[in-house]
């Protein structure tokens, strides 16, 4: 489906920056390059006029400085995830057979970070940007809007992308797992997860699914934030915590699977009923753990395919047949009770 943005369809030019801000393109140069003697008022002046306009110099030497390099920037926040190791294999399947490159860039959930990355590498004027969520600087989105390339935000559709945007409705993944979770008659629920400011998948998730168990009358009874990398250790030592100051709770969502194999593997421990007394859910699907003593209930979160569909678009871009406008994909993630989601006999 067509999303329709208001983005030029040019890069900006040093005379942009002259313009706004009032002074020679020489002028203008010299403070970018931090070259020559310029007052600090001047300087302030362009560096302020530049950002604004989401201005980025560009690097490319010679001959090459009005073309663009078969680079793609993929920018996303984290190596150590599960999850982005998976996307980044969807778009080198597609990469693969053209002359397009894909160079990573890694934020770890830090805005300021993601617009000094994302600063960097449109520097080298890539032919496309592949960029993680959907929530960015004023710096960042300038810089997107005004950079003349195709731009796709991927992971997440719950919102207004710059460009192009490929991902899943996280709202409606949360609302789908509190769903399921009440078909099966759980009605005390712990929820276990990142802190929410930095991971803002992980916060529509949750609004999600705490919308729909308040249509159902139902809170959640104790919830749990970390900040840090997702790790097994780290779910035993949250899922201890919780049970011990509510022991009364018969179901543990979790925001991702490490942190839910890791609840899983203490309450197998502690000889608890898996399903039957505690119920758990993960979420993002992530085959490593499917060697578990029990599979987690958890929901796939089509990394692969936006990967590739994401790597589509900017393969695609300027080709005959290929669609004129940005373009929105929101694809369905796949729902899996595993062995600890509790099925109700007929």
């Amino acid at each position: 489906m067509a999303f329709v943005t208001d983005r030029p369809q040019r890069p900006l030019t040093l005379r942009d920056v002259s313009e706004a801000s009032g002074v020679s393109e020489m002028t203008v140069s010299r403070v970018l390059r931090n070259r020559g003697d310029v007052s600090e008022a001047t300087r302030k002046k362009v560096l302020e006029a530049a950002t604004t306009l989401g201005y980025v110099p560009n690097q490319i030497a010679g001959s090459l400085a009005s073309k663009r390099v078969n680079l793609v920037a993929v920018i996303i926040p984290s190596l150590g995830n599960m999850v982005f190791p998976e996307v980044l294999t969807g778009i080198n399947q597609i990469l693969d057979d053209t002359p397009l490159q894909a160079v990573v860039g890694v934020t770890d959930y830090l805005p300021e970070k993601e617009e000094r990355v994302l600063y960097e590498m449109l520097s080298w004027r890539p032919s496309g940007v592949i960029i993680a969520g959907l929530e960015h600087t004023d710096a960042a989105r300038a810089m997107m809007m005004n950079a003349g390339i195709p731009v796709v935000e991927i992971m997440d559709t719950d919102g207004r992308c710059v460009d192009s945007m490929v991902g899943i409705s996280h709202r409606r993944a949360g609302a789908e797992m509190a769903r399921a979770i009440l078909k099966q008659g759980y009605q005390h629920i712990g929820f276990m997860g990142t802190k929410m400011p930095l991971d803002h998948r992980a916060r529509k998730r949750f609004e999600g699914f705490t919308e729909h168990l308040a249509k159902a009358g139902i809170e959640i009874e104790d919830r749990e934030f970390y900040s840090g990398g997702s790790a097994l250790a780290k779910g035993r030592e949250m899922t201890k915590a919780m049970l011990d100051r509510s022991p009364d709770l018969d179901f543990l969502y979790y925001s991702n699977d490490m942190i839910g194999a890791g609840g899983l593997l203490y309450l197998l421990d502690q000889g608890i009923d898996v399903p039957g007394q505690i119920g758990l859910a993960g979420f993002n699907g992530v085959e490593l753990l499917q060697g578990l003593p029990r599979q987690l209930a958890t929901m796939d979160a089509c990394r692969l395919e936006i990967g590739r569909a994401a790597a589509e678009i900017i393969r695609d871009h300027g080709q005959e047949g290929a669609p004129t406008e940005p373009q929105k994909i929101t694809l369905t993630p796949k729902l899996s009770l595993g062995d600890t989601l509790r099925r109700r006999r007929v």
